[in-house]
């Protein structure tokens, strides 16, 4: 049977391909709390859909019953919403593990915002790990970032490296970080803990059925680029510095397909319960040594790619021409983040096998298919 997993915030761009992979690999069904602030309801049910179609012709009303997700409206800010579910789940053979991806995620927004970031970012972590506590689920598997490494020393970044974030944002990531630790480091024979650090996801489901639709202008690089290929925002792209010193001076950055992220994800599930990933451990999260079974991985493709390489892409896949405009460098903008993904390669066997090629092409079948993203459906 299929452990239950509750992914918080499965209803976003990460979180749905998360809970598509979770589907598809046999091994879990999806329980999901959301409170739809950057989100759309639609985007479950094609989730649902997509695994739906995936099995095989002669599948029972089980296997597809399997694949619905159960969605609960609330907010992981506040406790009773989380006790509901795990309360409701006693009977239902209880809940195995969570993978926590709920979380607001602008870098400027978060230094306008610092105060709504740590309440949602790390209040609502904390919450969530005391409600799993107080009902003996202690399996997470933790949405960190990259940015909690700030501009580091030398690239590509191995999870070795120094954290120091620059970020509010990066700030709240790194902060629960080091709340997963200690709760691990408590109690080592309960809690067992996975971080992992994004670098850039992008691109979309190769169906087109489910993708990136922020609310209001992106601010990301790909969503940016692919829904001014379908006419909005005509005043063109503001490119931030191209005297850096980089491949054509414009900065570089680690994309990596959203459903080599997901599958990252289904990994991590697997490894949470294997001693040796832990023992293995030393500095390598970037904290001191430890006892407790917590350990923290890069997810990224490990090549870079340039803002002006990215746009040159996305015009190959969506045949528009692009309007670009070089001002000046923006504040906090580091040259280069290219991940070293050596190490979850090795321990989890995850491998970032789509290219950026495939990235663009699926963003834009999803663009192209939904112009205005999941609104009104």
């Amino acid at each position: 049977p299929r452990k239950t997993i509750l992914i918080t915030g499965a209803a976003g761009y990460i979180g749905s391909h998360i809970a598509l992979c979770c589907l598809l690999s046999g091994k879990f069904s999806v329980v999901t709390i959301d409170n739809f602030h950057n989100s759309y309801p639609t985007a479950l049910k094609r989730v649902t859909k997509i695994a739906q179609d995936a099995l095989p012709a002669d599948a029972s009303d089980d296997d597809k019953k399997a694949l619905e997700i159960e969605v609960y409206r609330g907010d992981i800010s506040i406790k009773s919403d989380i006790e509901k579910i795990f309360d409701e789940y006693k009977s239902k053979g209880g809940i195995w593990g969570v993978i926590h991806v709920a979380a607001l995620k602008s870098v400027g927004e978060s230094g306008e915002l610092p105060i709504k970031y740590y309440e949602n970012n790390v209040t609502a972590t904390i919450n969530l790990l005391d409600v799993m506590e107080r009902n003996q689920v202690c399996n997470i598997v933790y949405s960190s970032s990259a940015t909690v490494y700030g501009a580091p020393p030398e690239c590509p970044i191995s999870e070795s490296s120094p954290l120091q974030p620059e970020s509010c944002y990066g700030r709240t990531k790194f902060m629960c970080e080091l709340i997963l630790k200690d709760v691990c480091d408590s109690a080592p024979e309960k809690w067992r803990a996975i971080s992992l650090r994004y670098f850039n996801p992008a691109g979309a489901h190769p169906s087109g059925q489910i993708g990136e639709d922020p609310r209001g202008r992106p601010g990301n690089l790909l969503p940016l680029l692919s829904q001014m290929a379908v006419g909005k925002f005509p005043e063109g792209l503001k490119v931030f510095g191209n005297d850096y010193t980089t491949v054509d001076g414009t900065c570089t950055r680690d994309y990596i397909h959203i459903m080599d992220l997901a599958q990252g994800h289904v990994d991590a599930l697997a490894a949470l319960p294997r001693d040796d990933i832990y023992a293995a451990q030393g500095k390598a999260s970037g904290f001191g040594a430890s006892g407790g079974k917590y350990k923290a991985y890069n997810l990224g493709k490990g090549e870079g790619m340039s803002v002006l390489q990215m746009v040159a892409a996305m015009e190959k896949a969506s045949g528009h021409k692009y309007k670009t405009e070089v001002v000046g460098r923006r504040t906090g903008d580091v040259p280069e983040l290219v991940a070293n993904p050596a190490l979850a390669e090795k321990e989890l066997g995850f491998k970032a096998t789509r290219g950026l090629e495939e990235m663009c092409r699926d963003l834009w079948k999803w663009q192209s298919q939904n112009p205005k993203g999941y609104e009104g459906q």
